[in-house]
């Protein structure tokens, strides 16, 4: 038992963050970054991207369509990055959806597999993020799935990235 009381104790003092980060991130403005309610799980996704492509259509912008869920530490990171002043630029220019798709990658958690089926997304974690013009061709096939890290990516990549 004395051998064990070392790996105790560290296991013990190991700081709790998502996804065992080194460190909890913040972002300026917001209380708790790995929190959201962004996604909505009774909303119809389907009616606010066919909203958001004729907003587009008629505006010109992109479509961004967030795959995600309240329950993942990624999604909830990036809605509330999206939701900063430094990101209005990235909501200027695009008409953004939270799609609630829950957790698809984990048997029995996903919700509305329309979305990604309608888009030919295979879902391998969340958030996976679609930039869409306004007919809803997917613009990022390759980069989509690789937002399921959000929360480890720098605020600059994400900026720079929506800003391409």
């Amino acid at each position: 038992m004395t051998r064990l009381a070392p790996l105790i104790l560290a296991v013990a003092l190991f700081p709790l963050t998502p996804a065992g980060a080194a460190e909890a991130r913040t972002i300026a403005g917001v209380a708790e970054p790995y929190a959201t309610d962004a996604f909505d799980p009774a909303a119809d996704p389907l009616a606010a991207i066919d909203a958001a492509l004729a907003a587009a259509k008629a505006s010109g912008k992109k479509v961004l369509l967030v795959m995600g869920t309240n329950g993942c530490h990624d999604s909830a990171w990036l809605a509330n990055l999206l939701g900063t002043d430094r990101f209005a630029p990235v909501r200027a220019r695009y008409a953004i959806v939270f799609a609630d798709i829950g957790m698809p990658h984990v048997a029995g958690l996903g919700r509305h597999p329309e979305v990604p089926k309608r888009f030919g997304f295979r879902i391998k974690g969340t958030p996976t993020v679609a930039v869409l013009d306004a007919k809803g061709h997917v613009l990022n096939r390759k980069a989509a799935p690789k937002w399921r890290n959000a929360a480890s990516r720098s605020d600059d990549d994400i900026y720079n990235e929506l800003m391409d």
